[in-house]
């Protein structure tokens, strides 16, 4: 039973019904969407909808044990970050030819994130791990703002696709910045598991449903 007064356990309760209201909003919209913007959209319901049923069984696993559930956690991200990242290469494909070596790069780079992000919470090496997973995404962000996307995106774009490209860009610039927040915060002896869940349940709120929105 979910205790009123535990504040970890209600986040996760918060962002298992958004999940799901999100996933159904993204699925109506589709069907009003036009031509190539049908598929982005399928996508954002597909990260909304995995996101909802992890943080049904994390919220289970907090509530239980209060501890951490850190194996479900970096499932949920190693299967919906990836999809961001399609996502992110979909849009660009619907205004313009992309070379799938864009793809991968985004792909590896986000990938090689998460792995450190979780064997830095296993204890191995958390702070040079979790310094590598940082370098991992500000690759992400050389190449979404000085590399092959940003000029794709620039030389091909409309403005309404220019317009969410860069809303894009600042939500994995400003709102991926908060993962590492947690991180730091919930590494050592000194860690708070409180500070880290509610932080990285607020980033999940932030990034993956508004990711859709744009």
């Amino acid at each position: 039973m979910l205790d009123p007064q535990d504040y970890v356990g209600v986040t996760f309760w918060i962002i298992s019904a958004a999940m799901v209201a999100a996933t159904y909003f993204f699925t109506v919209e589709r069907d009003r969407a036009v031509g190539k913007w049908k598929t982005s959209l399928s996508v954002a319901a597909m990260v909304t909808g995995i996101a909802a049923i992890h943080y049904f069984y994390m919220r289970g696993v907090w509530v239980e044990t209060g501890q951490t559930p850190l194996v479900l956690r970096y499932v949920d991200w190693l299967l919906t970050v990836p999809l961001q990242i399609i996502e992110f290469y979909l849009i660009l494909a619907a205004i313009a030819v992309v070379r799938a070596a864009l793809f991968w790069k985004l792909m590896v780079a986000s990938v090689a994130m998460l792995v450190f992000g979780f064997f830095g919470e296993l204890g191995v090496y958390p702070l040079l791990l979790g310094l590598l997973g940082v370098a991992a995404w500000g690759y992400i962000i050389y190449e979404i703002f000085l590399g092959e996307a940003s000029k794709i995106s620039a030389e091909s774009g409309t403005a309404a696709s220019q317009m969410a490209f860069n809303a894009l860009r600042l939500i994995v610039t400003i709102g991926w910045a908060i993962y590492p927040i947690g991180y730091f915060l919930g590494i050592g002896e000194a860690g708070s598991a409180d500070a880290l869940n509610i932080i990285y349940n607020l980033a999940d709120f932030v990034n993956k449903i508004a990711f859709g929105v744009v």
